[in-house]
């Protein structure tokens, strides 16, 4: 298999992230889904590990490694737990690196160490009750008032929405479907008039919080601002392209666990005197999955490569988190498929990748945007 640019080190992070996850997060994770618990001292954990700022440079407090390292990390984080998998790129990907890309030098001094340790928490709000990927329409206002802005509106199905320290939030501050017409803030949680509303109950990723963010008259300082008024949708298509890889990473990290656990399950189970393992049909399922997998893991890797190369991945990165998140579903329906009876009971760990799955071919751009995406950019 073609190796890119990964060496030792991405080896290292990621057995790191592997021993994190069976010591701390597996004997844990079922409870958490139940009972929807957000566990914020495994982020803190994480935070003490470096993994809550893996592409923070370390003049910020970061760990300073690179696109290889942080898909390791996901990915080996999702074959146990998807909620904790995407917690972490939502965090890492969104908040801490729309800052990291955008902020000023006096931003980045003031967030990214508190970030990076995961003292603070991130939240990023783009998503509307009534807008999803037609983010031009949005209905969250800013409005300049003096040398402050006042923002009013509601955003929905943000990660962290309750429990984030600090949110960027990309909001309208010109007429709807105008060019230019949204720009990014940060606000810190305990501002007057930004609270949460109502945490979603959800199929799967049960243990990473989804709420809503609520702004209602919210105050913050013009110096809270990101970047130039007018650019806030062009950062977030920007730091979008960064987070597909995250989700692929994830998506990636949950075909592995799924598929892993068919293998094991297979050669255990005995039917007609034999391991269900040696049947065609289940061998057949089993081929179909590893080369998925590998084929992901290629998209994936060229996607990192060319982001460290510094070079344009925007349709490397689209077709990264398609792919992806689509064969994540199949190669955990097959799962289920392949446990039969015990693959549909919580006893067993398939169920929650197939639960978990399905939010990665919408999370972050649908299936559909990103196919959009690919069109427009092999059109060009």
């Amino acid at each position: 298999m073609i190796e890119f640019a990964q060496n030792e080190l991405t080896h290292q992070v990621a057995q790191s992230a592997r021993d994190f996850a069976q010591q701390y997060i597996k004997p844990h994770l079922m409870e958490w889904d139940e009972s929807q618990e957000f566990p914020v001292h495994i982020f803190k954990e994480l935070g003490k590990l470096g993994m809550m700022g893996v592409l923070v440079p370390e003049s910020y407090g970061g760990t300073g490694l690179g696109y290889f390292e942080y898909s390791a990390v996901i990915q080996e984080i999702a074959k146990v737990c998807g909620s904790v998998g995407l917690s972490l790129a939502a965090h890492n990907s969104l908040c801490t690196g729309h800052i990291m890309t955008f902020g000023n030098d006096a931003q980045k001094k003031k967030y990214l160490p508190k970030l990076a340790t995961a003292e603070f928490i991130g939240a990023w709000g783009l998503t509307e009750p009534n807008t999803g990927s037609d983010a031009g329409n949005m209905k969250t206002v800013a409005v300049k008032d003096g040398n402050n802005w006042k923002i009013n509106g509601t955003k929905s199905w943000i990660t962290h929405g309750k429990s984030g320290d600090v949110a960027v939030v990309i909001c309208r501050t010109g007429e709807p479907r105008a060019k230019n017409n949204s720009t990014a803030f940060i606000v810190d949680r305990g501002t007057p008039g930004f609270s949460a509303g109502k945490k979603e109950n959800k199929l799967g990723m049960r243990a990473s919080e989804t709420a809503e963010m609520i702004f209602d008259n919210c105050i913050i300082p013009d110096e809270n601002r990101l970047g130039e008024v007018g650019e806030g949708f062009k950062q977030a298509m920007k730091i979008l392209d960064g987070g597909r890889i995250s989700i692929a990473a994830l998506s990636l990290g949950i075909a592995k666990g799924a598929y892993e656990a068919s293998i094991q399950y297979s050669k255990e189970r005995q039917q007609f005197d034999q391991p269900i393992a040696n049947f065609q049909a289940i061998g057949f399922k089993l081929a179909d999955m590893a080369t998925k997998i590998q084929a992901a893991e290629l998209l994936i890797n060229q996607a990192c490569d060319l982001k460290m190369k510094g070079l344009p991945m925007t349709k490397e990165s689209a077709m990264a988190k398609y792919y992806a998140s689509e064969i994540a579903v199949e190669i955990s329906t097959d799962a289920v498929q392949i446990f039969g009876g015990y693959g549909y009971t919580k006893d067993f760990p398939v169920e929650k990748f197939y639960r978990d799955s399905k939010l990665c071919t919408i999370g972050e751009g649908t299936s559909e945007i990103q196919k959009l995406v690919i069109a427009r950019e092999i059109l060009k």
